[in-house]
């Protein structure tokens, strides 16, 4: 474990059929000045294809570190291909653990559709040092829309109605470098070990969508998770939106998606019971509510029919969820730590290159 002022962090990311976005990150990752400790490539397609953009990605990121650092110093890039498409919950869940028994200090999470500035980590690395001091085990760094304008994120989480707060505001005010927040987004956050350590693992049968939020609300309950102003990443995949004023914007989705939606708040409702923040009254609004943002991004879809057979049906499914008395949360991890072997085959689920 390095000490606050040297802060080892592992990369996570998790990639399904995007190949091209995978290189073009992975190809900011190499030009970072700082180098991770770790890569960690979860692939959900379990393509061949994309073990090999890993493969030459090990060989760049360390031959171009090889002029300027000690032998040995190299980054290690550990390829995660699973046996079926878990999701980007399931990715995370499974990327996490392997940083974490790896033994890093920080995890840095990521989908395939974006890249990141070269003097990310430069950035970070200051911001980590004070972090913990200031208990903010959580922290999640600013970024860019794929045509360079600012990308709103919804940092502050309406509790009682399970819903991001759509006004809260969406600028820094000038000498604000940081926002308080009660949510995150595994899209660039950096969780500090502790965390993962005192509430588990991301929840990997949430499958997509509002994973991040519960995993950001169970941090923000032992720590003080923040909002940083430094802009480390930018999106990488054009996606159809409605432009709501001048930042905030509603994009298209899939029926998989809304089902999804519906579906997962049934998970986020036990999570909250288990904290005395589920109030039945105001949830439901907030069902509601997600219900009709669901039904307006419905008009960029051609296929209104099924996108409503999809809501409602993730609704159903959200109850039954809601309602199972056998349900339980994620496990805090109380193992002692296990270093991640230098070599393990495609059954343990990863395997790192070898140097």
């Amino acid at each position: 474990m390095n000490t606050a002022s040297n802060q080892e962090v592992a990369i996570v990311v998790v990639t399904y059929k995007r190949q091209d976005l995978l290189r073009e990150l992975l190809d900011s990752i190499c030009a970072l000045n700082v180098r991770p400790h770790s890569v960690i490539v979860v692939d959900n397609e379990s393509s061949s294809q994309t073990e090999e953009i890993v493969r030459g990605f090990k060989a760049n990121v360390n031959e171009r570190a090889s002029a300027h650092e000690p032998a040995g110093n190299e980054t290690r890039v550990i390829y995660a291909p699973q046996a079926t498409n878990t999701g980007g919950s399931g990715g995370f869940s499974t990327g996490v653990e392997i940083a974490y028994k790896s033994g890093v200090d920080w995890i840095w999470t990521m989908d395939d559709d974006v890249a990141v500035t070269p003097d990310a980590l430069d950035i970070m690395q200051l911001r980590l040092r004070s972090a913990l001091e200031n208990d903010h085990h959580v922290l999640q760094p600013s970024r860019q829309n794929f045509d360079g304008t600012p990308f709103y994120w919804q940092y502050n989480f309406l509790t009682k109605l399970g819903i991001p707060n759509p006004i809260a505001p969406s600028s820094f005010v000038e000498g604000e470098t940081y926002k308080q927040m009660n949510t995150a987004c595994f899209e660039g956050s950096f969780f500090h070990r502790s965390i993962v350590q005192e509430i588990g693992y991301p929840d990997p049968r949430f499958f997509i969508y509002w994973d991040d939020t519960v995993y950001g609300y169970l941090a923000s309950k032992i720590t003080d998770p923040i909002l940083i102003n430094d802009i480390i990443m930018r999106r990488t995949r054009k996606i159809s939106n409605i432009k709501i004023g001048t930042t905030r914007k509603l994009n298209s989705t899939s029926d998989m998606v809304r089902f999804y939606i519906m579906r997962n708040r049934g998970h986020m409702a036990n999570y909250f019971k288990l904290r005395d923040d589920y109030h039945p009254i105001f949830f439901t609004l907030g069902t509601v509510l997600t219900l009709l943002k669901e039904l307006i991004r419905l008009k960029l879809s051609n296929n209104f029919k099924s996108g409503l057979r999809a809501l409602l049906s993730g609704m159903k499914e959200a109850r039954r969820i809601r309602r199972n008395r056998t349900w339980k949360p994620m496990p805090p991890i109380l193992e002692q730590i296990m270093q991640v072997p230098s070599c393990t085959c495609r059954a343990d689920q990863f395997q790192q290159f070898s140097r």
